[in-house]
């Protein structure tokens, strides 16, 4: 719920959501999280003052979300890692592809990533991930799959491993915060031990569908950030800002003017 600009950081991600073609939405949430079904809900009285104002283009964006999407949620019990968390939505998703953002990570893209992963899957009926080139000594942060290269962006996942050291890492490229995936990763997900920080991980799930089903991989060439750290957060800040027809042009000279 940190704010970027002027909205919390997981609202970003459900508009992504929301363009893409979705409609419907579950959140997995947490104790302590209940402001965000709050956030979410509708206001009669926001809404009501808003309109009293002749503040319509607040009140539009006030009911943006709430006007396109059905959001649902469900609490993970405990934090026990991304791929317990994704089994908490066994029964809601049922037998549907269905897609997952992580809440940290804000991409910025002219076709949203979710919906060039969409697209991916449907071509090739099967689960498909975003990916991205991340320096050397940066590999023990991220999954990494090994690739066969494809046409374009895009790669066929022969292998995928958890937070490798450096040497053991099979390529560059790192899994980010962006997933389509086949019903059948709930299998894996009830079936795989707990992994790195005995947590159940979703990358060791993917390893495991790999033995029944391909999974593509597309390097997305979006602007990532994960705000999960510091800098990200503040460089998120800074590009969706300057991005904002409102704001942008007079903090764009506003940085230009800085004497750094």
């Amino acid at each position: 719920m940190l704010p970027l600009v002027d909205k919390p950081m997981i609202q970003y991600n459900v508009e992504e959501i929301i363009a893409s073609g979705i409609t419907d939405i579950l959140i997995i949430t947490g104790k302590g999280k209940q402001v965000i079904e709050d956030h979410f809900d509708r206001s009669p009285e926001l809404e009501s003052f808003l309109r009293s104002k002749g503040k319509t283009e607040l009140l539009a964006a006030v009911r943006a979300v709430s006007n396109n999407a059905d959001i649902h949620y469900i609490r993970q019990k405990e934090p026990r890692g991304l791929g317990d968390a994704i089994r908490c939505a066994k029964a809601w998703v049922g037998d549907e592809p269905f897609a997952v953002l992580l809440g940290d990570d804000i991409m910025l893209s002219p076709t949203p990533v979710t919906k060039q992963l969409m697209q991916l899957a449907e071509r090739h009926q099967c689960s498909a991930i975003a990916v991205e080139h991340v320096p050397a000594d940066k590999v023990s942060r991220f999954g990494i799959i090994k690739p066969r290269a494809l046409s374009g962006r895009e790669f066929e996942v022969l292998d995928l491993i958890e937070k490798p050291a450096p040497e053991q890492a099979p390529s560059d490229l790192a899994i980010s915060g962006r997933y389509v995936l086949t019903p059948a990763i709930f299998q894996m997900l009830e079936t795989v031990p707990p992994g790195f920080n005995n947590e159940v991980q979703l990358t060791d799930a993917l390893k495991a569908l790999l033995a029944k089903e391909q999974i593509y991989a597309l390097d997305a060439q979006c602007q990532r950030f994960d705000n999960g750290t510091k800098l990200d957060f503040l460089k998120s800040t800074v590009a969706l800002a300057l991005a904002r027809p409102d704001l942008g042009p007079e903090f764009r000279a506003y940085l230009k003017s800085l004497k750094l």
